[in-house]
């Protein structure tokens, strides 16, 4: 049995300037903070001896690994993106960056800003773009009734509010 997984596809190359620069800044932090330290405790390691069986000095080379692997995918990824900044010219509809309340059947409300899949956060109520309730509120217009195809089956709800902050 193989290890290969097929490329994940990268999602909608839109990010909002909130989001390019908190990826910039762990770019940053890793770039000129993180791996300097890591570095100097893998030299600092290397010169104890024996690196077989030395696990800081295996541990530290792990770590470098990582954060490159990190940094060359935040380089890539920041080279493809584009920044939303501005509001779209109809503000009653739903569109990149706003932060829509909507309310299903039962009464409940929920507020969720529709983000690129690069800040994906749902604790922050911060939802991709990609994901099926973003794609079935996009376009549509306050007081619009949107069904959303969830993995528990279709789902309706309503649009309450729309915001650009």
């Amino acid at each position: 049995m193989s290890r290969y997984r097929p490329p994940r596809s990268a999602g909608t190359p839109l990010i909002t300037p909130e989001g390019e620069a908190r990826m910039r800044a762990e770019l940053h932090e890793l770039w000129h903070v993180r791996r300097p330290q890591v570095t100097q405790a893998v030299s600092e390691a290397a010169a104890l001896g024996d690196r077989s069986e030395n696990a800081e000095y295996i541990y530290g080379k792990k770590m470098l690994r990582e954060i490159d692997s990190r940094v060359r995918f935040l380089s890539k990824r920041l080279e493809n993106l584009k920044v939303v900044s501005e509001h779209p010219s109809d503000p009653n509809k739903v569109y990149f960056g706003a932060w829509v309340t909507i309310e299903d059947e039962g009464g409940q409300q929920a507020c969720y800003r529709i983000v690129g899949p690069d800040e994906l956060d749902l604790k922050q109520h911060l939802i991709s773009i990609d994901s099926p309730l973003a794609r079935a509120l996009i376009g549509k217009a306050l007081d619009a009734e949107v069904r959303v195809q969830a993995p528990t089956g279709e789902k309706t709800c309503y649009i309450v509010e729309i915001q650009y902050r």
